[in-house]
């Protein structure tokens, strides 16, 4: 087994093999190091599903097109793009700089310059089930004879053309994920399945090792393609290390002693010790390192299934839409996330789609607020007044979120709704809700990308789980009919005005129960500079700086 002293030989070597010709090593290397608590299992994009897979990969590779931190769609290897006035065609130019890491997979170990057909080729892979989830994402491509029965042609060097059954006015947004990453052919077949742990892409870091469980090390692209405003070739970064430490409080310790550079989210320490009761940091830490706060595309919520021809359904008081409303106004929302989460996030007063996404509005789509009176009213209505006679109910969730469901629980017994609390496996939670085994379900949904369809996805009747991600089996032909006039627009104030219709029915029928819309959270090193954050949560480290 590779040991932790290799680690310090290959950082020292990278280091001497950059020194000046005096042989003396320069005192202004910069290295980022950050923890990934749930450890890491593959470097191949068509495996980034993930924020452990996806932080690492995005700084190997490069697609098409890129987010910038104001959730702006920018270009990348594509210079620009063009689509028909069908919506039907895509035309992305490719710029003629972008080189592969070098390589052994490559001629004499030297990255070649990417082409329109090592696109074509990353994408066809993503067809097959055994090396990709994103099978679902490529519905949409059309492989009929128009387009050779492929979906997507290299017309030229720099000319890639993509194919649509039909208009989907979120493609260009899908495009951003990393699962769209351009990989080179030779890499595949030198390492198959092994490329998980031998990656080779553009980014603006390249690999050199990774012991799994233990430390993963990225050197510095020295020919990367993307500068910033004064020409300067990016990254400023010498090399990135990831380490795999599960202990929060080992973690945290390693960030005061200056070891890491930056720990990301709320399960990463304890947000008691660090933060005090209005979320921010505590005057103690801020010698050490600031606080990054970021509205998340993300929304925790508590799921219902609503599919009235499953018994779970038929026999349970969850079938009435009063007694789901009745529990959405039968807790505060506002003091879960004071007091459990110390206000790292914000209260789910509006609909399922996030702050942070264009149609959010609280103003215009009306969510649920704490009302004891309300309560009653409704389980009145549904013939339970007082709450007799309503049967326990069961809800499952996690261990990560059991203080959260026994204050709801509490809060719940108090309005005369009794619920038991059911601790799950994340596997088997996810497999039963999944599989329709489970009434009342906790979970919780961050956007793949950054387009409202993501999150109004899950109510289409189409998209059943277990085959889709409609785990209610929420079926409203209203509903239906504005999502796929959504798929279709390309106006933003038109689709904006759809989700909104769409969000507000999901409120109305009462298919969940939101709980709030998450923050990203990081603590970070005085030391460093440039760190950017946005909405998606993507670690983008190619402007960051580190004064040593």
């Amino acid at each position: 087994m590779i040991t932790i002293r290799f680690w310090l030989v290959s950082i020292l070597f990278f280091f001497l093999f950059s020194c000046n010709n005096d042989d003396k090593i320069k005192d202004d290397r910069t290295i980022f190091n950050y923890n990934e608590m749930n450890g890491l299992s593959s470097l191949d994009p068509a495996a980034a599903s993930n924020f452990e897979n996806i932080w690492p990969v995005n700084q190997i590779f490069n697609g098409l097109v890129q987010l910038d931190d104001s959730m702006v769609i920018r270009p990348c290897i594509a210079k620009s793009y063009s689509l028909t006035e069908d919506g039907l065609e895509y035309s992305f130019y490719l710029r003629n700089d972008v080189y592969f890491h070098d390589n052994l997979c490559f001629k004499k170990g030297k990255g070649r310059k990417v082409t329109a057909k090592d696109f074509v080729f990353s994408f066809e892979r993503l067809f097959d089930s055994k090396v990709s989830s994103a099978i679902s994402l490529l519905e949409v491509i059309d492989r009929s004879e128009k387009s050779n029965y492929k979906g997507f042609i290299a017309i030229n060097d720099t000319l890639l053309k993509i194919y649509l059954k039909k208009p989907f006015s979120s493609f260009l947004s899908i495009l951003t994920m990393k699962f769209f990453s351009v990989i080179p052919r030779e890499a595949i077949e030198m390492y198959s399945l092994d490329f998980r742990k031998n990656p080779v892409g553009t980014g603006a870091f390249t690999f050199k090792a990774w012991d799994e469980g233990t430390k993963l090390i990225l050197l510095k692209n020295q020919n990367y393609f993307e500068r910033d405003s004064n020409q300067n070739r990016l990254p400023y970064l010498d090399a990135l290390t990831v380490s795999f430490i599960k202990d929060r409080e080992t973690s945290f310790m390693e960030l005061l002693n200056g070891k890491f550079d930056m720990l990301s989210g709320a399960d990463a320490f304890n947000t008691n010790e660090v933060l005090d009761k209005q979320g921010e940091l505590r005057e103690l830490y801020k010698k050490k390192f600031y606080l990054q706060k970021q509205t998340f595309l993300k929304t925790d919520y508590i799921g219902i299934l609503v599919d009235e021809k499953n018994p779970i359904v038929i026999n349970s008081p969850l079938k009435l839409k009063a007694i789901r409303k009745a529990i959405n106004y039968a807790f505060d929302r506002n003091k879960l996330v004071k007091y459990l989460r110390n206000n790292i996030g914000e209260a789910a007063h509006a609909g399922f789609i996030p702050k942070g996404l264009k149609s959010y509005n609280p103003n215009l789509v009306k969510g649920y607020d704490y009302n004891p009176e309300m309560v009653q009213k409704l389980l009145a209505e549904a013939g339970y007044r007082d709450g007799v006679g309503l049967p326990e109910l069961v809800i499952h969730t996690t261990d990560v979120y059991k203080e959260q469901a026994e204050f709801i629980q509490s809060q719940l017994a108090e309005n005369n709704i009794r619920i038991q609390i059911s601790i799950e496996k994340s596997s088997v939670l996810r497999q039963a809700v999944n599989n329709s085994e489970y009434n009342l379900f906790k979970k919780s949904w961050y956007s793949d990308y950054a387009d409202e369809e993501n999150f109004m996805s899950l109510f289409y009747s189409k998209n059943f789980s277990p085959q889709g991600v409609n785990f209610f089996h929420y079926n409203n032909v209203r509903f239906d009919s504005l999502y796929e006039i959504a798929l279709k627009e390309n106006d933003e104030l038109k689709k904006i005005n759809l989700y909104q219709k769409m969000d507000q029915l999901i409120i109305d029928d009462a298919v969940i129960i939101p709980l709030y819309y998450d923050e990203v959270v990081r603590l970070v090193s005085n030391k460093i500079k440039g760190l950017g954050n946005n909405s998606m949560n993507l670690l983008n480290l190619k402007t960051v700086k580190k004064q040593n």
